[in-house]
């Protein structure tokens, strides 16, 4: 019978503890309430429970005799009502065609996680390169470039808004299918290296030979020379000085020849140095004007104050170490001076024609302060015109110079003491080399590089944060290149929302979100966010430009612009 149940239970996915009921039920109806008791001991301490770890103990129902005291000495015995074997087969069987609890599927939930390139030390394959650096580089061929890919991307020039590209990996490509293989590709690039260093030689040698040529027989042709700057501005102040100085030191060396006077001799120093020191600026004046080259990318501006720092140290060495000079030996071994007439009309009329440049030279001090919206003193002490300055300064200088040469010549002419003469001689040099100090001061400061005005550079921060596309400008740098140019450069924290946002207003939406409804996997996300992340980061480019073009057209003095983004 027990086999039975256990072969029914076994078919029916049957647990232990239904067997065990079962085996409960059978023993209560032949054993006593003791051995009910033991089996009952033994289901609910766990016995069962090692064996079968599965039952259900709590659901065994027992069927026990009670035995009650009902007085002293008596005693009622009750039985239960234990049901049949066949009734117990049928509860077994129901409780076995319960259904079982019903358990929630298991999910697995899978990250997809895209696969990270490794790029390498060198990866060029995505890079873009022009035409003329396909054609110097791989050595091809402009009927070469007509078979690839082209593609057109932002201009970085200011003349253009596009230009054509190449993809380095398809100019690679055609450059080994038209030379073979990498080694006939170095061995061309190596000849056409020497053949360029040749013709760079022979054009030295013919340009020489050229300029020989012109020297010999003269210039048939009028050449094209950048004589405007001489016309206007600093360069008309430099060629007035030049004139006027020079003819100042050639009467200056004649009154000194006739007179010996040690004043007169410092004073024709001065002159000389002065007009030696003002062919020097005409010389920077002109090269300044040149136009930038590869070599110097952001032109020959600087010359200006090169120029003046090189006349400040010639002011130093000619004119107040000659003046110094003549006036100690004149201390030493005084002499006694001639008729100093003649020393003083020249001196008059050096005075009347030195006082004549230094009105130009403040003529036009005004007009390039007034432009700048800057006073005079402030102009003059920040160097921002050094060519003229150096004039202005020559100029006061020489003015000084005659009134203290005057002054000591006609003491020595009065008292016949050759002393004063000498104590002239020392106060020219002296005021020769306070203005050499000063000349050398002030331009060393504009060649290390000095900012604009706080006020300028608070418009120009004003202008980008304004924007909004940026959110804040950081590490703000404005360099004063000289001629009015200005560099500027900044650290741009640009709103990622705000360039997106003009990027989305641009694409077609209905087209894009069709696109998004398309993406199924990963590979086509990755796809999708490639394309769209490339084209707004070309919209954060384009935004960069934006910007640099209007600084520069509200400033126009700003003429190099470097926006980084942070």
């Amino acid at each position: 019978m027990l086999l039975g149940l256990a072969a029914a239970a076994a078919a029916h996915r049957c647990s232990w503890s239904s067997l065990c009921r079962l085996r409960l039920r059978c023993r209560a109806v032949a054993c006593g309430s003791s051995d009910l008791q033991e089996w009952q001991n033994l289901v609910t301490f766990g016995s069962f429970s090692n064996i079968v770890p599965c039952c259900t103990l709590n659901q065994v129902k027992l069927y026990s005799t009670n035995v009650q005291k009902e007085g002293q000495g008596s005693q009622t015995h009750k039985m239960e009502k234990v049901p049949s074997f066949d009734e117990a087969a049928e509860n077994i069987g129901a409780e076995l065609k319960a259904p079982l609890i019903k358990q929630e599927p298991l999910q697995v939930r899978v990250k997809a996680v895209l696969k990270k390139r490794e790029y390498g030390p060198k990866y060029t394959q995505n890079n873009f390169i022009t035409g003329v650096r396909a054609m110097n580089e791989f050595c091809l061929k402009s009927s070469d470039l007509e078979q690839l890919r082209k593609i057109r991307r932002r201009s970085p020039h200011e003349d253009t808004e596009s230009f054509t590209v190449y993809l380095r990996s398809d100019v690679e490509t055609k450059s080994l299918e038209v030379w073979g293989s990498p080694e006939a590709l170095a061995r061309e690039k190596k000849l056409r290296k020497e053949a360029e260093i040749e013709y760079r030689e022979r054009l030295f040698r013919n340009q020489k030979i050229l300029r020989e040529y012109r020297e010999f027989l003269g210039n048939t042709k009028p050449r094209s020379r950048p004589t405007s700057v001489f016309f206007k501005g600093p360069g008309k102040v430099v060629m007035v000085a030049i004139c006027i100085n020079g003819l100042n030191c050639f009467f200056k060396f004649l009154a000194w020849i006739y007179t010996g006077s040690a004043s007169m001799f410092s004073e024709a120093i001065h002159s000389l140095s002065d007009t030696c020191n003002q062919a020097l600026l005409a010389l920077g004046i002109s090269k300044s004007v040149q136009t930038p080259d590869p070599t110097h990318p952001y032109g020959f501006s600087n010359m200006r104050y090169i120029a003046s720092l090189i006349s400040g140290v010639g002011i130093f060495m000619m004119g107040a170490g000659l003046s110094w000079y003549h006036g100690v030996m004149g201390l030493l071994n005084p002499q006694p001076i001639e008729s100093l007439l003649w020393a003083y009309c020249i001196l008059a009329g050096s005075l009347v024609s030195e006082g004549a440049t230094l009105l130009v030279a403040v003529n036009e001090l005004r007009r390039s302060a007034r432009a700048k919206g800057m006073s005079l003193y402030k102009y003059v002490m920040e160097s921002r015109d050094p060519s003229t300055n150096v004039i202005l300064l020559e100029d006061t200088a020489a003015v000084l110079g005659v009134t203290i040469a005057a002054t000591c010549m006609g003491l020595t002419s009065i008292t016949g003491n050759p002393l004063y003469d000498s104590l002239g001689s020392l106060g020219v040099g002296t005021l020769l080399g306070v203005v050499s100090a000063f000349l050398i001061y002030t331009n060393t400061e504009a060649l290390l590089g000095r900012s604009i005005q706080p006020e300028q550079v608070q418009r120009l921060t004003e202008l980008l944060e304004n924007d909004p596309s940026v959110r804040a400008i950081h590490d703000v740098k404005a360099t004063d290149l000289g001629l009015g140019k200005v560099r500027f450069k900044a650290e741009v924290d640009f709103d990622g929302r705000v360039v997106t946002r003009s990027y989305l207003e641009k694409q077609d939406f209905d087209q894009m979100l069709q696109e998004i409804q398309e993406v199924k996997t990963p590979e086509e996300l990755e796809t999708f966010m490639l394309k769209h992340g490339e084209n707004i980061i070309d919209t954060l480019g384009a935004e960069v430009d934006r910007l640099e073009k209007e600084l520069k057209k509200r400033n126009p003095e700003v003429r190099h612009v470097d926006l980084e983004i942070l």
